[in-house]
């Protein structure tokens, strides 16, 4: 599109204040770069880690490992931290490295629209957003991949006078105490959750659509003393920050070999026999398809919390909602109170690529045509001087995701330094290089327990292509996404413009 604008626009525009988002801003600055907004729908920063906030929500990678390497935080409580101490981290991050000035709460966007030739100024983004346009030569889309929550189309859902939520979107004015309460979904929330509320509500449906596979989550408190000493002598943790990295990196070998998989998977099959004695229950909950296409869960709770008396697990499709119950495929009705939705997120579809446009006006989502793809996870051929944080196939199995997302960060950071040097406009990535690049990630992930497993999984887009996962080491994607190749993309020379 075209129109009026800015004479300079703001360098950079950052959607989103959690991980990516104020890390992003954090390493900006570090490098010179101020001239930055981020954009927040919400009013506070955080991110996934502020929206989620069921009972028992937690993160599966250790504390001192999910967390930013130039914000270490000495005080971590346990080893596998909780939301709300993982919120006052973040939180923490925005004050102390001064980013609150820089952020524009409650600024939900709308659209965003490459503008090639502006009446004034260089071509840039012209981002729309709930309280006003917003301008930026380089457009950063840290919003995530766990933000929209997806619900199931169910027949009869809008006729239930019942509570429903998401539990993304957690009620927490509604008082699960006594009630009867379904939930939908057995993924990695519902494993947190689950434990949590069967302690209060008087009975639990669980409905399964497929089992996961669970392991045990190793646990436990960080001691006050080895707290004191972290924040005493910074490169203790670091040292054990490289423990445990290392200890995860490890783990690929097992993801990229079925066979090695099929090991683990014999100790998973000796603890949920340990776990569960009802062989009806434990049949229920046996997963049929190789470990590790869909996502390991950690816990240590959740299949003891299945076995006690008001708890039903029911593996028939669900047929339809009636106003005060459930009704199943087997004809079965079962009342309900409330329904607590446990069913992920859009990942390989965010609502957010149907309002980002770029040359000609084509969306991300047309571009994408099912099956969402970027260059090193990143940028995107005909969407000029866009970077994605967490985007295509930079999801890991075994690793942090925040590691991922520091490397695009300096990715992000040198592209603009080249940018500045070079007094370029635009740059995109030439179309060859990321058709090349994505057909390279789709080699390595042949072979690997995500293709070789038999089974459907969130990491999946609708043409049936894994577009989440990093198929490799997360240090062979630093080494390649840290770097900044030129050579890689097509440059816009700011002369172009002038005039």
């Amino acid at each position: 599109m075209t129109g009026e604008s800015p004479a300079r626009p703001t360098r950079v525009v950052i959607v989103g204040s959690g991980f990516g988002g104020l890390g992003a801003a954090i390493r900006l600055r570090q490098n010179g770069i101020d001239d930055l907004v981020i954009l927040e729908r919400a009013g506070d920063v955080g991110g996934t880690w502020r929206d989620n906030t069921y009972p028992g929500c937690a993160c599966d990678v250790e504390s001192h490992l999910y967390s930013l390497s130039f914000a270490l935080e000495p005080r971590w409580t346990s080893r596998f931290s909780r939301q709300p101490e993982i919120w006052r981290y973040l939180q923490r991050c925005a004050r102390e490295f001064d980013l609150l000035p820089l952020i524009r709460f409650h600024h939900e966007v709308r659209s965003a629209d490459w503008d090639a030739s502006p009446s004034t100024g260089p071509a840039c983004w012209r981002i729309e957003t709930s309280r006003g346009t917003v301008w930026g030569q380089a457009l950063v889309l840290a919003t995530g991949p766990l933000s929209a929550p997806s619900v199931p189309d169910l027949a009869g859902l809008e006729r239930f006078e019942g509570r429903a939520f998401h539990s993304a979107q957690w009620d927490h004015g509604y008082d699960l105490t006594g009630r009867r309460v379904a939930v939908v979904g057995t993924g990695a929330s519902a494993v947190q959750f689950i434990p949590e509320i069967q302690k209060q509500v008087s009975r639990l449906v669980v409905f399964q659509r497929t089992p996961p596979w669970v392991i045990p989550r190793p646990d436990a408190p960080i001691p006050e003393w080895r707290r004191r000493l972290y924040a005493r002598a910074p490169f203790v943790q670091r040292a054990v920050r490289l423990l445990i990295y290392l200890y995860r990196e490890a783990w690929i070998l097992v993801f990229r070999h079925p066979a090695v998989m099929a090991r683990l998977q014999r100790l998973a099959t000796r603890f949920l026999a340990a776990s569960i004695a009802d062989p009806g229950l434990r049949e229920k909950l046996t997963p049929r398809y190789a470990m590790g296409c869909k996502r390991i869960l950690l816990s240590n709770d959740y299949y003891p919390a299945l076995t006690r008396p008001n708890v039903e697990v029911v593996t028939e499709r669900i047929a339809e909602v009636r106003p005060q119950s459930i009704v199943t495929a087997d004809g079965l009705e079962r009342p309900v109170d409330a329904i607590v939705f446990a069913t992920g997120f859009r990942v390989t579809d965010p609502p957010i690529a149907e309002c980002i446009r770029g040359r000609g006006g084509r969306t991300l989502r047309d571009a994408w045509e099912g099956s969402p793809k970027a260059y090193l996870g990143t940028t995107v051929a005909g969407f000029p001087n866009l970077f994605l944080l967490l985007g295509p196939n930079t999801g890991l199995g075994h690793n942090s995701v925040v590691y991922m997302t520091e490397a695009q960060i300096d990715h992000l950071v040198a592209a603009l330094r080249y940018m500045r040097r070079r007094r370029l406009d635009a740059i995109e990535p030439v179309g060859e290089v990321q058709q090349a690049f994505v057909a390279g990630v789709d080699r390595r992930m042949c072979g690997t327990v995500w293709t070789a497993g038999g089974c459907k999984s969130w990491y999946l887009d609708r043409t049936g292509r894994n577009s989440t996962l990093w198929p490799d080491s997360s240090w062979s994607y630093y080494r390649r996404a840290s770097a900044f190749d030129a050579r890689a993309y097509a440059e816009t020379p700011a002369a172009a413009h002038a005039g």
